[in-house]
């Protein structure tokens, strides 16, 4: 730059005769640093020059955004995320792609995050698009005290606004900005005449209730003999006429000081002009004035500004509010979406520093609470651009999201609700902002069809005791105002009455004097309507905030102060930075009951009224404060807002490709796994003794599945067991009862007993096989069965042996084998047969003990109780040798089929075994296809079958013969055509 300057002093072309100089400062890589440089350079100067604020136009970066879109569609890429800066440029690079991006159709955005400026993630450099916008215009009005000053007549004017205020004097002065009129004209400057000033327009009679609610503040705050005795507050109010450049101007208007009321004494000392401002409404005034004022500690406390922005105490050190901040307005609008269970809404935001943070902050903790997803996030343009507004609602009307929340202003709502009307889009639960919550121009029977059922974040209402009785005080004619300006309350007064203040008395059709008598409780005006203060509560706690914060300066204890060296502040020595520092520490309860404070961030604490509008059937609107949200305040059931539907127990959450976390398929959890919450994202494996439910929502104990007593099979069996042990223990009282008779004598009787004992026996060992298997059953229900079994057969086998030898012994020559078959050797070889099938059983419990075994092969979800055998060549053994021993008794008997009808048994016996092999030949293939219960079933059948078998063919024609046909029970009948044989 100095090379550049050098060149030009030395061209004799450029600025002859001219020498140009320059002053650089280093701005150190802060913000500070850089703009106190730039304020330094202005104000050293008492040359005067007018800028133009211009944001109009199409930013640079609008060409880049559309070149990245048609790089996206020749690719393919429909499905991107988007990282941006924290400043200008990367802002409105963010706000431009969603909006070419949606209107080019060329995909959607995955994720949207802004990058902090440094490595500090809470540092995250707000306010930079309006500090370095305004940085030229702060530094002409820090240069304008001066330039006025030494301006004489009309270059004096050259350099002011005309600002509409309000003052009245006061030992102390507090300053306040409002929004008197709601919009501003601004005349085109050529710069080839005189400069004209900015005019206000549209007057706000709420701005103005507002205004006066300070200075009734600050009245009742002088007739208190508590707060601040023997000290006359006085105020400077300004309207900001709804612009950034009037509401700064004022600010540093109230600031610098009037020549009138701002004299110093000749050390310099004295009252600043003003020890602290109530103010500005918007944020983005609020950003741009504390920026400038902060660097000089100047107390700040606005009522309406809610950006989180400005929680930043590195960049605005003397801030303060008494309004939430848009962080825990977030919060609690997120807290009534998972109250009422919506997770699938849109997001509406206005075109500036409230509405781009808050949809910043409510993406990301949206995202942190897992509480839903965005269907979609649009900015209201910032006037009434009717394509723009008909893109944005065509959008809702085609979402899925039921459920639309605005973080907009008033008239935001108002072009919104025009295009709303005009599209028919009906059926959707609005949320509002603070900002438009208590709106009532939007409370029309022509919008709440749309808008009825809303649910609004409203700031606290409060009350306040006098306010009406001071409002109806007001005068244009008040002496004490007329000495420092009084225009605003002769604009009010005007536009109430519809009359004028002129005494030439020149008038336009239809106006009349203004006397300043006029009656405001015979005008129809909703400044009266004192039922719903809530910006003017904020103002009421902000005035009385400032005025606590004085009282405890000016009670400080000499040598027990704050400062350095334990001092304190006077009344002459006050510094703003003072003022910061103990309006940082008040603590008081308003005569409503609220308790004011402020955090370490300046931020009061959150209160808010959950409002509810209702469209009444006779037409009427009412605002319903519900508190804390209820069903109760709302005509039927709330609506439903999701993108898929939450997934019911029993299911798990399956993303669907390329859309938000809220869009899914639910999937059934698959057997043996289940999910007790809504919404799991995973089913959980049931323990090994659990199954899943048939809705796959807990888990239950598998079903247990063994032969029971209780089911009709086990029944069954049971019965036809203790069936045969009856016939048994029947026939051996028959066989008991003639014992002497022939039939039962013949053919060794003892071993007739012993056999019925042995089939007793075979039928009840069949009942250990049914019921729960035990340690004890399991073992015991193979070597009851092998040893009875044994024993059955043993005494066939020998009664056959018998039989034989008997034939043998009737023909000549053969009475010495009946040597062999004696009582005793009958008795002896059955014993010994039967230790040898006991043996068995013993080396088979010893080696290898049958066990009980949850099974949970057969089916997932049961659990098959079952014996195991343990060694299958013991369980073969056994078998084997009662296959043996019956195979050698069939044999025995089929080679004595032939003998003589009256000595034969042996075709009894012969039948009976036929009938025993053929039972267990068909057992093994059964036993080892039968799973679980059913093999235990097999085996008890199998027993049951051939100990019937045996008994039937063995005994049934003895007893038909005992009890049916006794003539044939004589040994002569029985000896028959055998005598002559013999």
């Amino acid at each position: 730059m100095a090379f550049a300057i050098d060149e030009i002093n030395n061209s004799s072309n450029l600025l002859p005769n001219i020498t140009l100089g320059y002053s650089l400062l280093d701005n150190c890589g802060a913000l500070v640093v850089g703009l106190s440089g730039a304020l330094s350079l202005a104000s050293g100067r008492e040359e005067q020059f007018l800028l133009q604020e211009n944001c109009s136009g199409t930013p640079p970066i609008l060409g880049i955004v559309r070149a990245m879109i048609q790089i996206l569609k020749h690719f393919g890429w429909t499905w991107v995320g988007l990282l941006v800066s924290d400043d200008d440029y990367g802002l409105h690079v963010a706000r431009s792609f969603q909006s070419d991006l949606a209107q080019s159709g060329g995909g959607c955005l995955a994720y949207l995050e802004v990058l902090p400026w440094d490595s500090d993630s809470n540092n995250f450099n707000e306010a930079k698009l309006i500090t370095f916008s305004m940085l030229i215009f702060c530094a002409v009005w820090v240069a304008f005290v001066p330039a006025y000053v030494n301006s004489p007549g009309k270059y004096a004017d050259a350099v002011e606004f005309h600002l509409n205020e309000i003052h009245k004097p006061g030992d102390m002065i507090l300053g306040g900005l409002f929004e008197i009129h709601y919009t501003s004209v601004f005349p085109k400057w050529t710069f080839t005449s005189e400069p004209e000033q900015p005019t206000c327009k549209g007057f706000d009679t709420l701005g103005f209730r507002q205004a006066m609610t300070m200075a009734f503040a600050i009245d009742e705050i002088n007739n208190s003999s508590n707060l601040l005795p023997n000290i006359t507050l006085g105020y400077t109010l300004y309207d900001n006429c709804g612009a950034l450049v009037v509401g700064l101007s004022g600010a540093l208007s109230m600031a610098s000081g009037r020549e009138e009321q701002f004299l110093l004494q000749q050390n310099c000392l004295g009252t600043p002009p003003v020890v602290g401002i109530v103010g500005d409404s918007f944020s983005t005034n609020s950003i741009a004035i504390s920026n400038v004022l902060g660097q000089y500690k100047v107390p700040i406390v606005s009522y309406f500004s809610t950006c989180s922005c400005l929680s930043d105490r590195q960049r605005f050190p003397s801030f303060f509010r008494t309004i939430p901040s848009d962080a825990f307005q977030v919060r609690a609008m997120i807290q009534i979406l998972k109250h009422f269970g919506w997770t699938w809404v849109g997001l509406l935001v206005s075109d500036d520093d409230y509405g781009l943070h808050v949809a910043r902050s409510f993406q990301s903790d949206l995202a942190q609470s897992g509480g839903g997803c965005l269907a979609y996030l649009e900015v209201l343009p910032w006037d009434s651009d009717s394509s723009e507004l008909s893109r944005i609602v065509h959008l809702i009307k085609t979402s899925t999201a039921h459920v639309v929340m605005a973080f907009a202003h008033e008239f935001n709502m108002i072009y919104l609700m025009e295009e709303v009307v005009r599209q028919n889009v009906t059926g959707l639960q609005w949320m509002a902002s603070e900002a438009w919550t208590s709106a009532a121009v939007l409370q029309t029977p022509r919008l709440m069809p749309y808008l009825g059922g809303t649910l609004g974040i409203a700031i606290r209402r409060g009350e306040m005791a006098g306010l009406r009785e001071f409002l109806l005080q007001i005068r244009p004619d008040q002496k004490e105002n007329e000495s420092y300006g009084n225009n605003i309350v002769r604009q009010f007064w005007e536009y109430m009455f519809q009359c004028k203040f002129d005494p030439t008395g020149r008038f336009d059709a239809g106006e009349a004097q203004c006397t300043g008598q006029e009656n405001i409780e015979k005008v129809k005006t909703e400044i009266l309507d004192l039922s719903n203060l809530r910006p003017e509560y904020n103002i009421y706690k902000a005035v009385y905030a400032l005025a606590y914060a004085l009282d405890d300066m000016l009670h400080c204890v000499p040598g027990r102060g704050p400062f350095s060296g334990n001092s304190c502040s006077t009344r002459q020595t006050i510094e703003p930075w003072q003022v910061v520092h103990y309006l940082q520490n008040v603590n008081f309860t308003t005569s409503f009951g609220d308790q004011v404070l402020f955090d370490e961030n300046g931020d009061a604490l959150p209160i808010y009224d959950v409002m509810n509008w209702l469209w009444l059937p006779d037409g009427r609107t009412k605002v319903q404060n519900v508190g804390e949200v209820k069903r109760s305040a709302f005509k039927g059931e709330a609506p439903r807002s999701v993108c898929s539907e939450s997934c019911p127990p029993g299911t798990r959450m399956a993303r669907k490709k390329g859309q938000p976390k809220c869009c899914f398929d639910c999937i059934t959890c698959s057997e043996g796994k289940i999910s007790n919450k809504t919404d799991s994202m995973e089913c959980t494996s049931c323990p090994e003794d659990f199954w899943s439910s048939p809705q796959r929502d807990h888990c239950v104990p598998k079903k247990t599945e063994f032969l029971s007593y209780h089911e009709p099979l086990g029944i069954c069996l049971t019965t036809t067991s203790l069936l045969g042990t009856f016939i048994c223990a029947v026939v051996l009282v028959i066989f008991t009862y003639h014992r002497s008779t022939p039939m039962v004598r013949a053919n060794n009787s003892e071993l007739s007993f012993l056999l019925l004992v042995s089939l007793k026996l075979c039928f009840l060992c069949s009942l250990l096989f049914i019921g729960r298997p035990r340690l004890w059953t399991c073992q015991l229900r193979h070597a009851a069965f092998g040893i009875s079994f044994v024993l059955c057969v043993s005494c066939i086998l020998v009664k056959t042996m018998v039989v034989l030898a008997v034939f043998k012994a009737s023909k000549p020559g053969g009475g010495a084998s009946l040597k062999w078959f004696g009582a005793v050797q009958q008795r002896g070889t059955v014993l010994a047969l039967t230790c040898i099938q006991a043996a068995i059983c013993t080396a088979w419990l010893v080696s290898a003990s049958p066990a009980p075994h949850k099974n949970t092969q057969y089916h997932n979800d049961k659990i098959v109780y079952e014996c195991v055998v343990g060694s299958t060549v013991g369980f073969a053994v056994l078998l084997g040798y009662i296959g043996l021993l019956a195979i050698l008794s069939f044999l025995l008997a089929f080679l004595a089929r032939n003998l003589p009808d009256n000595f034969n048994e042996a075709k009894l016996i012969t039948f009976s075994m036929l009938i025993f092999c053929a039972v267990w030949v068909a057992f093994v293939p059964a036993y080892v296809n039968s799973p679980g219960k059913y093999a235990d079933a097999v085996e008890v059948f199998a027993i049951l079958a051939s100990s019937f078998g045996l008994l039937v063919a063995l005994f049934g024609p003895k007893c038909y013969i005992i009890l049916l046909k006794p003539e044939r029970n004589t040994k002569k009948a029985i000896m028959g055509r055998g005598t002559t044989k013999s």
